[in-house]
């Protein structure tokens, strides 16, 4: 899976060489790509324009995956609403041919099943990953991509090949390139 930047997910508009997200309801940035997906904590509201405006983006040649979305215990609406939401991202990403980026907070269960139960196509990325080895492991052996940020559990990142890695600065000040670098250091000391 290739994207078109180094950076796969952030929320700072003013980033270069990156994929920015942005919810349904905002507007793209002429020459820049992007995310678009409604995340976990702003499931409590969304009406049927806030769909329509999602399935609208996905589509768009500037948008080059769907998200991030998934599943969050500690905030939004119930659980069974925020899977019913990220199951039409799911549908969205399938249908568009673009990956998935995932906000998993204490549901990688819930992610994991789901991800067995729905077989999809497209590749499936946990953004922001900290888990511990053994959590990285069971993502990766189904068939997870995982993305570190400038916070990341050392010893996970060691066991993710690097055909399943990504970066991503999130809401970081820091540059991409140093937060590469910072990861690089505890692969290759």
């Amino acid at each position: 899976m290739i994207f078109p930047c180094i950076d796969i997910h952030t929320h700072d508009k003013s980033r270069i060489n990156a994929v920015i997200n942005i919810y349904p309801h905002e507007n793209l940035i002429e020459g820049a790509f992007h995310s678009v997906g409604i995340h976990p904590w702003q499931t409590t509201d969304i009406d049927l324009s806030t769909i329509e405006k999602l399935n609208t983006l996905a589509s768009h040649p500037q948008v080059v995956a769907i998200g991030e979305t998934g599943i969050d215990t500690l905030k939004g609406a119930s659980i069974d609403k925020q899977i019913d939401i990220f199951k039409l991202h799911i549908s969205l990403s399938e249908q568009v041919k673009k990956p998935l980026i995932i906000h998993c907070v204490k549901a990688f269960n819930e992610i994991i099943t789901i991800k067995k139960q729905l077989k999809p196509s497209m590749p499936w990325i946990i953004h922001g990953f900290r888990g511990k080895p053994q959590l990285t492991q069971q993502l990766l052996n189904n068939g997870f991509y995982i993305s570190l940020g400038e916070h990341f559990n050392s010893q996970s990142a060691t066991i993710i090949p690097s055909d399943r890695l990504f970066f991503e600065t999130d809401e970081s000040s820091l540059d991409i390139n140093t937060i590469i670098k910072n990861i690089k250091g505890f692969l290759f000391p």
